[in-house]
């Protein structure tokens, strides 16, 4: 197994490229041995016979006067004088690579007869892969090789380790353009921070205490990295630890975003479904009308009516949200849940009329099989594909766009906290938020791409050919 996905990464550029690096110590001690093996290599003595042989049979010096020949027709045809020294140096290049050319294809031929296979680098270092003792004796120096080689030969295993490697970059690039737009703002944090009345000295004790006096690169690399190490700092407002004040805001957030999801699968799907199976009904028509109310009103506006109504009036809810409090997450889990059970069930309804409407389907009835079962069994598995990637996108927007909601409902979540530090602007704030929602939201679309493999089987047959 080893041996044979050795084989197929070296067709693999990206691969190839890092399991040679990651196994340096490996590839040279192999390239040793291949130099001690191609010197016996018995392709090499019938290259060299079957050079001598044509060398003896005249053969170059009949390339030699072809080519002489063929050069002297074309001045003549061309009245052009005929040169003797460019015409031999031409004859002398083109009669070597015709006569090596010609060499290679008899000894191809000769060793594909007589079943001799010539000694390669690659073969060399697959034919150890297969001997036990070779593994053992480089399990230390490559190990990382071996976890690439380990990674690539089951292929949800590499699906899900490319699609990380891809977040990873996708992390990066979001943190480069967030932090740019940030740098290139007009906002001076030292001067919103120390007020109207701070002196310049005490803006260029500000920027040099935090860092904002380097130049864009450093201040770049010092936010990146900071990033990657989970080491963001403190704020310019309040010296606060921005990653301990994260983990006290995103929870808050991600819980009210995933109920809130919940609640809008639970009710979507099965409306979706519903409305396909009986369309242009009654329940289809109610269904869709309901739908698109939800998706026209603003978020805002739905938040204040219900605090207008089950809070002010009825005083059946709590108007801010309290964390632990059950009762007071109703009303911005349904503000937040709205928009989106209304496009999933929309997205259901389309996909599945146009599921249900393949031929696949067709003869699964006419078969004589249940409704119901062609509908579960054939029906939902294809038509659930768009419906799930509506799902990870909308997530993503509702984690990242709450920041309405939460001010609605005075929750202290991360959208508050990003927009109350973006006017600062207090970078390693903005960043910090960014950033890890842009990670969040990049974990739920590795979710999202694996359960397609779950769903549709066609998906898992392309990952394993891949």
């Amino acid at each position: 197994m080893v041996s044979y996905t050795y084989g197929k990464i070296l067709t693999r550029p990206a691969y190839k490229f890092w399991v040679i690096l990651l196994g340096l110590l490996v590839h040279i001690l192999v390239f040793f041995i291949y130099l001690y093996k191609r010197k016996q290599d018995p392709s090499l003595r019938v290259l060299k016979e079957t050079q001598d042989k044509l060398e003896a049979a005249g053969y170059k010096a009949q390339l030699m006067k072809e080519f002489e020949n063929e050069y002297r027709r074309k001045q003549e045809f061309f009245s052009k004088k005929l040169d003797q020294k460019e015409m031999n140096q031409h004859a002398r290049k083109w009669t070597e690579t015709q006569f090596q050319k010609v060499v290679l294809d008899k000894t191809n031929e000769q060793l594909k007869k007589n079943g001799i296979k010539s000694v390669t680098f690659k073969d060399t270092f697959q034919s150890l892969l297969q001997q036990p003792i070779f593994l053992l004796l480089t399990l230390i120096p490559g190990i990382f090789m071996y976890l690439l080689i380990f990674i690539y030969s089951n292929s949800y295993v590499k699906y899900i380790f490319e699609r990380l490697i891809m977040s990873l970059f996708v992390i990066i690039g979001v943190a480069v353009f967030v932090f740019t737009i940030l740098y290139i703002s007009p906002l001076n944090p030292a001067a919103n921070i120390l007020g109207e009345t701070a002196t310049k000295e005490q803006i260029a004790s500000f920027n040099r205490l935090y860092g904002l006096d380097q130049p864009y690169l450093v201040q770049l690399w010092e936010a990146v990295k900071g990033i990657l190490t989970f080491d963001l700092g403190n704020s310019f407002t309040g010296n606060e630890d921005v990653a301990a004040s994260i983990a006290k805001k995103f929870p808050i957030t991600f819980s009210l975003t995933l109920v809130s999801l919940i609640m809008a699968i639970i009710i979507a799907i099965p409306i979706g479904i519903i409305s396909a199976t009986k369309p242009n009904s009654f329940l289809d028509y109610s269904f869709m009308f309901i739908a698109l109310i939800g998706l026209s009103i603003p978020n805002f506006w739905q938040g204040l009516i219900f605090i207008l109504y089950f809070s002010i009036k009825g005083h059946w809810l709590p108007a801010t949200y309290t964390p632990g409090d059950l009762l007071s997450m109703i009303m911005p889990v349904i503000v937040l849940g709205t928009a989106l059970t209304a496009s999933v069930a929309r997205m259901t309804r389309s996909s599945m009329l146009e599921v249900v409407n393949e031929d696949y389907i067709l003869t699964a009835r006419s078969k004589g099989l249940n409704y119901q079962q062609v509908l579960w069994k054939h029906a939902i598995g294809n038509a659930i594909i768009p419906v799930i990637t509506v799902i990870g996108l909308l997530f993503g927007g509702m984690l990242g766009g709450a920041a309405v909601t939460e001010k609605v409902f005075n929750i202290s979540g991360i959208g508050s906290y990003i927009v109350d530090k973006q006017f600062i602007p207090d970078i390693p704030s903005v960043m910090g938020g960014v950033v890890y929602v842009a990670i969040t939201i990049s974990l739920v679309n590795l979710i999202i791409d694996v359960s397609y493999a779950f769903f549709d089987p066609r998906i898992r047959s392309k990952m394993r050919q891949y």
